[in-house]
């Protein structure tokens, strides 16, 4: 693969953009990388690791020149690094994102692009309940879905062009708009992470009249769902908030669901809760058809310990 951008620059410098740089480097894409991140601590770690090729002072000074820039920072924080960074850009860059939700990025981060500036909007369906730099790895993307999302203003040949560089990093890509990119992802993602945080949350209510048996006898079920609510707070704050209505809908879908399920439990419906639980083990099945998880035991997850 050949360079397909000359300098990137990224912004922030979590799991998803530590994950970039090592994947980026894998493909060969970039010629050369840039980061910058708002924490001292994590500037020094990523340059103890030559995570890129310049830890960069400021936003402004990792953006000079570049001609892809990454907004890799919770969504709440969008609209004020664009803000900062806008007066540096180059004409003829692409900002981009790789934030969960889109409509409301659109709303904080447009209003300040300048002008001969593009903004794509991407969103690597990919990830762990790990942060920081040192937690990323070049094979996070490998075929996983990257849901391209452009705005009224993306050019055709920008979109091409940031969707090969996704594709080079090991993604699946699809295009979507920004309303049914934010509807799917509060099905797929945000309202389980949801229920997840407060699945746990309840649990730990409990075990605090239970001295702690439900945490010591924990089987994989609640074990997954503590996986899942271990993942960044400040990230998934800024998700429910900006992303609130897609998920409020698909919570009023769930909670429907959930009363129908108490019923049938109820009223000792058996029939009812077979069906239901037949249909969703189909679901479980295609996703591991569709290569985006394992049938392996354990689902494949390494139990021994560390």
């Amino acid at each position: 693969m050949s360079v397909l951008y000359k300098r990137v620059a990224l912004i922030g410098l979590g799991l998803i953009a530590s994950s970039m740089s090592l994947a980026m480097r894998r493909a060969g894409v970039a010629g050369e990388i840039t980061g910058y991140a708002r924490s001292v601590e994590t500037r020094n770690i990523a340059r103890d690791l030559g995570l890129v090729d310049h830890v960069c002072e400021s936003a402004a000074d990792a953006v000079k020149d570049a001609d892809l820039v990454i907004l890799a920072v919770p969504v709440g924080a969008m609209g004020a690094v664009m803000q900062d960074i806008a007066p540096a850009l180059k004409k003829g860059a692409v900002v981009s994102d790789v934030g969960s939700v889109k409509k409301d990025i659109f709303a904080s981060v447009l209003p300040h692009l300048p002008e001969g500036v593009e903004f794509i909007g991407t969103h690597p369906m990919a990830g762990t309940e790990h942060s920081g730099p040192t937690s990323g790895f070049a094979e996070l993307f490998d075929n996983r879905w990257c849901l391209i999302v452009p705005t009224e203003t993306s050019s055709d040949a920008e979109i091409l062009r940031l969707e090969t560089f996704w594709q080079a990093l090991g993604a699946n890509t699809k295009h979507m708009d920004a309303d049914h990119h934010d509807l799917v992802c509060a099905v797929v993602s945000h309202t389980p992470h949801l229920i997840a945080y407060t699945m746990v949350g309840v649990a730990d209510d409990l075990s605090r009249v239970t001295d702690q048996e439900v945490i010591e006898f924990s089987a994989a079920g609640f074990r997954d769902f503590t996986r899942i609510a271990a993942s960044d707070p400040t990230m998934w704050r800024d998700v429910f908030l900006s992303n609130k209505e897609a998920t409020l809908e698909i919570l009023g879908r769930f909670t429907e669901e959930l009363f129908a399920l108490q019923r049938a439990i109820r009223q000792g419906d058996g029939d009812h809760l077979h069906e239901y639980f037949t249909r969703t083990r189909a679901i479980r099945r295609g996703i591991v058809e569709a290569g985006q998880d394992t049938d392996a035991p354990n689902f494949g997850r390494n139990t021994k310990p560390s």
